[in-house]
């Protein structure tokens, strides 16, 4: 049975996700998640807001120092308020931070009893509206958004627009600086690839269904759904996409064949080209070997006629030296590939042919000349 649970915040949704008892829930984009947690869509910015009594004269961050802040010590916001401090080189023992559930630190900012409230939420939020408009609290600018930007990359510039809270008197009387981080929809990676596709594509496809669902009551919902958007891959920050968010945000891209189709083809044909280059510088290599090696030949075959005519022994002694200089160049030439192991051995038959003629008429001469010798 499908079912929604009201939680304390970004914090306890992350843990309840990572225990198997949610399977979907928003978080803030600083707060990290954990390894199970994969991303579906960024909703929408969630602005830092800081309202301080009229009472306390604060007009800086770092007039909070040693002030009673409605805000419990613990989740998203809190870790979120700790890295404002950091910047401003403040730490949680400058504060006294008060409420042990937002509802809870809520109802000590109405009465009073705290000196200045902070809340990551989107803008016009219902409780921080009722909380402004019963007067005398300020909402303070916070600067420096894009030097935080450079530690924590999720925080971006963002403006409290005038007039967010209340049109007359303007609450804000104008427009101010502050910090957003966007809240993101985050599911368990091992939830159903279909059940994620869906979702996503109901929350990008079908937003005005949506926006026509929400109650004139909570009106104020309504803009936030136009924020919906894809989330930013490859940065290396935050949690992966969920493969059936991907599948939906890949459905209408090319392939990377039809996206580079000009630059594939440019290189199928230089390939090719280079190819045909090869074939040719391949075909030259081997007519020059077979060359060579016919030129060893020819020589050896122009030496065994010698020899077959020969009448000296001392001719066939140079011819016999001839050979073995021949066939130490021809293994010189096969080692730098000059010619090839193919042609190398045809020319060694040639050439064993001439030596061993050469050797028999050597022996015949020899045998001929102690039978003259003879008396």
């Amino acid at each position: 049975m499908n079912s929604y649970q009201e939680t304390g915040g970004t914090s306890e949704n992350l843990k309840l996700l990572e225990d198997k008892k949610l399977d979907l829930v928003t978080a803030q984009a600083d707060v990290p998640a954990g390894p199970s947690a994969r991303i579906l869509a960024k909703l929408y910015g969630d602005e830092f807001q800081l309202m301080v009594q009229n009472t306390a004269r604060i007009k800086t961050f770092r007039d909070l120092r040693g002030k009673r802040i409605a805000l419990p010590a613990a989740g998203g916001q809190y870790r979120s308020f700790l890295n404002l401090a950091e910047h401003f080189g403040l730490t949680a023992q400058d504060f006294q931070f008060v409420g042990s559930t937002e509802a809870e630190a809520n109802q000590i900012f109405s009465d009073r009893q705290a000196d200045a409230i902070f809340r990551v939420r989107a803008p016009s939020n219902t409780t921080l509206k009722a909380l402004v408009q019963k007067g005398e609290i300020t909402i303070l600018p916070i600067e420096q958004a894009s030097a935080m930007g450079i530690k924590y990359p999720t925080f971006i510039p963002s403006l409290i627009a005038q007039g967010t809270y209340q049109g007359f008197p303007p609450i804000p009387p104008q427009d101010l600086p502050t910090v957003a981080v966007h809240r993101t929809l985050l599911a368990r990676e091992d939830l159903d690839f279909t059940v994620v596709y869906a979702i996503t594509q109901v929350l990008m496809d079908y937003r005005q269904e949506i926006v026509d669902a929400i109650p004139p009551d909570q009106a104020e919902i309504r803009p936030l759904v136009a924020q919906f958007q894809e989330p930013e891959t490859g940065t290396g920050l935050g949690a992966p996409l969920h493969p059936g968010a991907l599948a939906y945000y890949d459905r209408d891209r090319p392939s990377f064949i039809q996206e580079n189709a000009d630059l594939l083809g440019f290189l199928l044909t230089l390939l090719l080209v280079i190819g045909s280059w090869l074939v040719q510088i391949k075909g030259m290599m081997e007519a020059h070997q077979k060359n060579q090696a016919d030129e060893y030949s020819s020589r050896v075959i122009i030496l065994l006629e010698q020899v077959q005519v020969s009448k000296s022994l001392r001719e066939l002694e140079k011819i016999h030296h001839e050979l073995l200089v021949m066939l130490t160049a021809a293994v010189r030439d096969l080692d730098q590939d000059v010619i090839s192991e193919e042609s190398f051995q045809s020319f060694r038959v040639v050439w064993q042919i001439a030596l061993d003629v050469n050797r028999e008429r050597r022996t015949f001469l020899a045998q001929k000349m102690r039978q003259s010798a003879t008396p």
